[in-house]
Formats: structure tokens, sequence, C-alpha cells
């Protein structure tokens, strides 16, 4: 009896010994959604910093190098430097010297800008006849166009005007003689009140020669 029983117990063992142990009892790990609290916002967007502003025109010392130095465009059209004459210091009436250059060319011949800039003043004058100032960019400088036969339509005072824009027509106003139709061309360094009418008197023929 004891001999069975005992032999009972070793089979009991020996199938537990071969029996596979079952495995654990294995879960999908849970997933995870990810999402931003309600406070949180984007990062602001710096805007690029703006370029820094252009240097203002280097005004030289000497006036008539400064223009030299612009390249001004002749104030008629269809002439070359040969066509300009030295009369700067040619006496006129009275005591007063010219203080401009004569450009002779046939009537109707256009009248250009020298160089950017706007329109100070359109004026009628008994010398001048129809006359026109044009300042420069930096509001230095006043370019003075006389006896036109007219202004270039539209053109208004305080217009913007580009180099060799068209401003006006060749003539014989004012005290021009009729049969010598001429642009009379002036440059005057503006003074510190910056009036149109007002400046110290430059040789154009320097400048463009």
């Amino acid at each position: 009896m004891y001999a069975a029983g005992a032999g009972f117990l070793a089979g009991v063992a020996v199938t537990a010994a071969i029996r596979p142990l079952a495995p654990p009892h294995e879960t999908a790990p849970a997933s995870v959604e990810v999402r931003p609290a309600f406070n949180e916002t984007p990062p602001p967007v710096v805007p690029p910093a703006p370029p820094p502003p252009a240097a203002p025109p280097v005004i030289s010392a000497d006036p008539i190098e400064d223009l030299r130095r612009r390249h001004l465009t002749l104030p008629v059209q269809s002439i070359s430097t040969d066509d300009i004459h030295d009369n700067f210091n040619e006496p006129r009436g009275g005591n007063r010297r010219h203080e401009a250059i004569d450009v002779l060319a046939p009537r109707h011949t256009p009248v250009v800008a020298v160089e950017d800039g706007k329109v100070a003043k359109l004026f009628l004058s008994e010398a001048g006849g129809i006359t026109l100032y044009q300042f420069d960019p930096t509001d230095s400088y006043v370019y003075y166009y006389a006896h036109l036969e007219g202004y270039a339509p539209g053109l208004k005072e305080k217009d913007p005007v580009n180099r060799g824009q068209v401003i006006g027509y060749v003539g014989t106003t004012g005290n021009a003689p009729r049969d010598t139709p001429h642009l009379h061309f002036a440059i005057f360094k503006m003074s510190d009140d910056k009036q149109w009418w007002r400046g110290t008197a430059l040789d154009p023929y320097r400048v463009f020669r």
C-alpha cells in the first residue's frame, strides 16, 4: 500500500515536470495620444529688421566739382559740348554779367531736365520770358531755363522730373532776339533759405566742359 502511494506521487511529480508552463498573460501596450495644451500658442513671428536708411548725398565743398561728378545731361536735345560756349562773364545791360550760357538751337527744339529733381517754379518774366526753375534732388541747386517757347504739356509746379525728360521748348520769349532762338541756362547754388529766386550763380560751361 505504501509502495503504491509512493508510485502515484512520483507519477504526479513527473507529469507536472513535463507539462509546459502556460505563458503569462500578454496585453498590448495602450496607445498614447498627445494633445497640445489649450494654453499653448505658437511663438511670435519676428519680422526682419528694415534696411538701414540710405546715406544722404555728400555735397562737395566745391560746387563746380560736385556738379561735374553728376555728369549733368545737356539741356537741349541733339547738341554736344562743342555747341556750348563760355559767355558766363559777358556784360549785359547795365553793370551786370550774363551769369548763364546761351544754347542756340532751332525753335521748338526740346529742352530737357539736366538731372532728376522737381519743378520749383513756372514763371513768366519780362527779361526771361517763359521760364522754369528746377530744384536738384538735394535741394542744393537751382537749374534755370529761360526764353522758352512753351512748357511740356501737363507740366506743373512741384512735379517730379527725371533726367532727360522734356520740360519745354527752345524759343525767343522775353528779351531774346526774335531771329535767334536759344535756351538761356543758368545754375545757382541755393542759400540756406532755399528760395528758387535766390542763390549764387555758377558757370554752367565749367560744369559741362
